[in-house]
C-alpha cells in the first residue's frame, strides 16, 4: 500500500521556478503545500495554477514557513505517514523524491536527508560559504554526536510522527540543522541519499547575500553548541 506523503515547500519570490518544481513532483505525493513567505511577485498564482495548496506566512524566515506548513497538516483529516521538505528554487530534482522516501518505506528508516555530493553538483550550484558551512556543521556533529551526516541539504523526508516529536522551533536559517541535531539526540535511524543538485533559478536569499550567509552560519553554530552541551 502506498504511503500518504505530503510535500512542504517554503517559497519567497520563486515565480520562475515554483511551477517547474511542482510539475516534477511524483504522483505518489498526496498534496503539495507551498508556503508563500511574503512574495512580491506572482509565486502564489503560479503555484496555484500548478495544482498546489498555497498558504501564507507573513513572518519572514525559512523556519516560519515550514512551521506554517506543519500547522496546516495537523488539521487535515488525512494523516500523512511521511513529510518531505523541498525548496522552491528548482535546485533539487523533485523527481528524486521517490528515492528519498524509499528507505522510510522499505527499511523503516525514520529520517532521510538528500546529500548534495560534489560529484552530483553542477559547478557553482553551491557557494563557497555554503560548502564551508556544511563541512563545519557536519564535522562538529561528527565530533560531538558521532554523526555520519555530510550535508544539511533541504531536500529531506521524515516520518510524520517523528517530525512532530521533534517539536521544531527555529524560525529562520537554523531549521535544517535543528532537525538533524534533534534527530540525533532522539536516536532516530537516519540515512543520507546522494541527490543531484543544479544551479538555482534566481538569486539565493541566504547564500546570495553576505548578511544571509553570516546569519545562517551563526544560527547553525548556535544550534550545534546548544545541543552539544545540553544534557
Amino acid at each position: 500500500m502506498k504511503p500518504i506523503v505530503y510535500v512542504i515547500i517554503p517559497a519567497y519570490n520563486e515565480e520562475a521556478s515554483i511551477g517547474l518544481v511542482i510539475k516534477d513532483i511524483p504522483e505518489i505525493v498526496a498534496e503539495v503545500i507551498v508556503v508563500n513567505n511574503n512574495s512580491t511577485d506572482t509565486t502564489v498564482q503560479v503555484a496555484k495554477e500548478a495544482g498546489a495548496t498555497v498558504l501564507s506566512e507573513t513572518k519572514k524566515g525559512y523556519g516560519h514557513a515550514c512551521l506554517k506548513g506543519m500547522e496546516y497538516v495537523v488539521d487535515l483529516d488525512l494523516r500523512p505517514e511521511i513529510i518531505v521538505f523541498l525548496d522552491g528554487d528548482y535546485s533539487d530534482y523533485p523527481e528524486e523524491l521517490t528515492k528519498i522516501i524509499a528507505p522510510i518505506m522499505e527499511d523503516n528508516i525514520d529520517f532521510v536527508v538528500g546529500a548534495r555530493n560534489s560529484a552530483l553538483r553542477e559547478i557553482r550550484s553551491m557557494t563557497k560559504p555554503q560548502i564551508f558551512g556544511n563541512w563545519l556543521a557536519t564535522s562538529l556533529m561528527k565530533l560531538f554526536f558521532k554523526s555520519t551526516f555530510t550535508d544539511l541539504g533541504p531536500f529531506r523526508a521524515i516520518k510524520y510522527d517523528k517530525l512532530l516529536a521533534l517539536k521544531m522551533e527555529d524560525k529562520t536559517y537554523g531549521w535544517t540543522v535543528e532537525m538533524q541535531l534533534k534527530a540525533l539526540k532522539r536516536n532516530y535511524s537516519y540515512l543520507e541519499i546522494p541527490v543531484n543538485y543544479r544551479n538555482r533559478i534566481g538569486v539565493s536569499k541566504v547564500s546570495g547575500t553576505i548578511k544571509g550567509a553570516i546569519f545562517a552560519g551563526v544560527k547553525i553554530l548556535y544550534w550545534i553548541f546548544k545541543y552539544s552541551f545540553k544534557k
